[in-house]
């Protein structure tokens, strides 16, 4: 398999989450992302905060951080909820919106959401697998958020470069958080639906519902990405123009 042909499946898959619209996209050697800039940073926030909790050693934590840290979290799901809204409006025709949209403004906002996602998620999918879950709160105090918000920052900078070097590392990386977000989510349901909540004690114990968790997750997005895909071939063709 050549290098072309794995971006155009980590494209296949991206179209099951996003909506992959060009101009909303950036553009890396010559290729679009395989998520538009708001998907782009959302997905890689999530998996930086991922990351990031474990090296904090919060493996097992199932405590939601404080309620002023949670009020944070909400604030960068609004503003990603508020500069996508304005975003879909500046689409439209004369319709009104607060501000020109710009991809930048995406991958900021994207990236703010996908570190509360992380944060939040993180908790429940513990409490949901671990029979002796840590009691720890997830983050504890704005100091451990900024150690997750610092390299976010970074990471933002980074990718607004543009660099061609970057395309294959942020599109791979992309694309797995999208993975490790609904392996996550789906490995929760599998446990939830088979009544095996909070029973696991041991990594061996729970690789049956990741398992299980990694297919459903696969399957998900290879059915809307193929649901994406038809609908782009419908909307393009000659019948609609």
């Amino acid at each position: 398999m050549g290098i072309r042909s794995f971006l155009d499946i980590l494209s296949f898959f991206g179209g099951g989450v996003c909506g992959q619209i060009p101009g909303h996209s950036f553009i890396i050697g010559g290729s679009q992302l395989p998520l538009c800039a708001r998907c782009t940073g959302t997905f890689l926030g999530i998996l930086l905060g991922f990351l990031g909790l474990a090296a904090l050693r919060r493996r097992r934590a199932s405590g939601l951080p404080p309620n002023e840290v949670l009020a944070s979290l909400a604030i960068f799901i609004v503003l990603w909820g508020v500069d996508g809204l304005n975003s879909f409006l500046a689409l439209l025709p004369n319709a009104p919106h607060l501000y020109h949209p710009h991809n930048f403004l995406r991958l900021i906002t994207g990236t703010l959401n996908g570190l509360a996602l992380s944060i939040i998620v993180y908790p429940i999918f513990n409490f949901v697998l671990w029979k002796k879950a840590d009691a720890r709160r997830v983050i504890r105090n704005f100091r451990e958020l900024g150690y997750l918000v610092i390299p976010a920052a970074l990471l933002v900078g980074v990718v607004q470069t543009q660099a061609s070097f970057l395309l294959y590392p942020v599109a791979a990386l992309s694309i797995l958080g999208v993975l490790a977000m609904l392996m996550l989510v789906n490995t929760m349901i599998v446990l939830i639906v088979t009544r095996r909540e909070s029973r696991a004690e041991s990594w061996h114990d729970a690789r049956w519902p990741l398992l299980l968790g990694l297919p459903a997750t696969l399957l998900e997005l290879g059915v809307l990405g193929l649901l994406h895909l038809a609908l782009t071939q419908w909307l393009a063709s000659p019948i609609l123009r």
